[in-house]
């Protein structure tokens, strides 16, 4: 890298310079930071420094840039419902009458039930797949009466589920 002066050359500093602003310093580390906190995000920035073979400062500057660009949404506990005494999970697949104002009713309405945990609007038959949390069959049956009771949904088939084969929700770092 350096020429007859023993300076490093204007090409070997830019490609440096490159390499450090896209993050890649060797390797980019940001896959394994983010697969590392997904798992434990009490990891502290030593132990991530050494698995990425990058500074603690370069760990915690990437960090804080993924928490900027919005990448890392934040940090919170995972809390397992079934402990909690929300023994039931199911899912509800909705159909909403046609109205151009459905969707806006409907999105601002779904995720305030008490007991829906999450809401996904969906393309083709199905306009929404609602999961539900309930403690027992009335609390279900309290959460699926609001939904087939509110005037922008035309049809609702809930299932309950038996078994969690799986439910995680890291996003794969491959």
């Amino acid at each position: 890298m350096r020429d007859e002066r023993g300076l490093v050359g204007r090409a070997a500093i830019t490609i440096m310079v490159l390499i450090v602003l896209v993050g890649l310093a060797g390797v980019d580390g940001g896959s394994i930071i983010l697969a590392k906190l997904q798992k434990d995000d009490k990891i502290s920035l030593g132990d991530l420094a050494r698995m990425t073979g990058l500074a603690s400062s370069s760990v915690h500057y990437r960090i804080k840039r993924l928490e900027d660009e919005g990448v890392i949404k934040g940090y919170r506990a995972i809390v397992d419902p079934v402990k909690l005494g929300y023994d039931i999970l199911a899912v509800s697949f909705i159909r909403s009458r046609y109205d151009p104002k459905s969707y806006e009713r409907l999105s601002k309405a779904l995720p305030k039930i008490p007991g829906i945990w999450a809401v996904y609007f969906l393309m083709g038959d199905t306009d929404y797949v609602v999961l539900i949390r309930a403690k027992n069959r009335a609390d279900l049956n309290r959460i699926v009466y609001e939904l087939i009771s509110m005037k922008d949904i035309e049809r609702s088939d809930t299932r309950i589920v038996i078994e969690r084969l799986k439910e995680d929700i890291a996003v794969p770092m491959d």
